[in-house]
């Protein structure tokens, strides 16, 4: 007998998840963990790049943590989410110190490179920026396996103009996910600072905050997410079937 419950905060939906100890090019272990659907094909993988680990960030941030709880279930997606340098989360602390995004560049392509090794029949890779993880993806996300990026309230903090110059010209897709009430960035700041990347397409979210507070948002940007990577499964069920 199967009856439906709604998907709340601490829902936990199956999923084949794999702890991963990252190796980057200069040579630190990084803490991650692998996310796939358990029974369906994969449509689709996330990259997730937290946000500012002086500031909290981790993997286990909130919508990426609930992403891996939810999506490989809910819209066939594999979900990769790691602690860069120097983060600690519950799933343990990368090896190396904070560089402000700059070593960091090793982080990202290792990741990326992990993420088209184990899976090499997807070629729908995406990488999910979160604020300080989307200054991280503008300027180093850029291998050509990346189909594009998505970045969730991205304040430009450490994004020069050449980088949004070299996507222009690159051409791949760059959504951004920009809440009414951000902090660093809202929206009619964005569209300024973003004018050399002709290609953007900038979503608008109503009443939103820089960290997505509370169950609506988080539903919300993992709707945004899923209607980019694999429209077939958007809109998201807010129910599931326990049996």
């Amino acid at each position: 007998m199967t009856r439906l419950e709604v998907i709340r905060a601490a829902t936990v939906l199956p999923a084949l998840r794999t702890p991963v100890r990252l190796r980057t090019a200069d040579g630190l272990t990084l803490i991650g963990e692998l996310a796939l659907p358990e029974h369906q094909e994969i449509a689709g993988a996330l990259v997730m790049l937290h946000p500012l680990p002086t500031h909290g960030g981790m993997m286990d941030s909130h919508i990426y943590r609930k992403a891996a709880n939810r999506l490989p279930a809910l819209a066939d997606l594999a979900i990769f989410r790691f602690n860069t340098r120097g983060t600690e989360s519950e799933q343990g602390k990368s090896e190396g110190d904070f560089t402000n995004g700059v070593d960091e560049r090793f982080d990202v392509e290792a990741a990326i490179e992990f993420v088209a090794g184990e899976l090499p029949d997807v070629s729908n890779i995406w990488v999910v920026g979160w604020s300080f993880g989307t200054d991280l993806a503008l300027k180093h996300a850029r291998e050509p396996r990346v189909k594009g990026l998505i970045l969730l309230s991205p304040p430009l903090r450490t994004s020069q103009e050449s980088d949004l110059e070299w996507w222009a010209k690159d051409g791949r897709r760059v959504i951004a996910i920009v809440p009414e009430f951000d902090d660093y960035l809202p929206p009619d700041q964005a569209r300024v600072r973003f004018t050399k990347l002709t290609q953007l397409e900038m979503i608008e979210v109503a009443n939103g905050k820089h960290l997505w507070i509370g169950e609506p948002s988080v539903q919300r940007i993992h709707n945004e997410i899923v209607k980019i990577v694999n429209p077939e499964r958007y809109p998201l069920p807010t129910e599931y079937e326990l049996t």
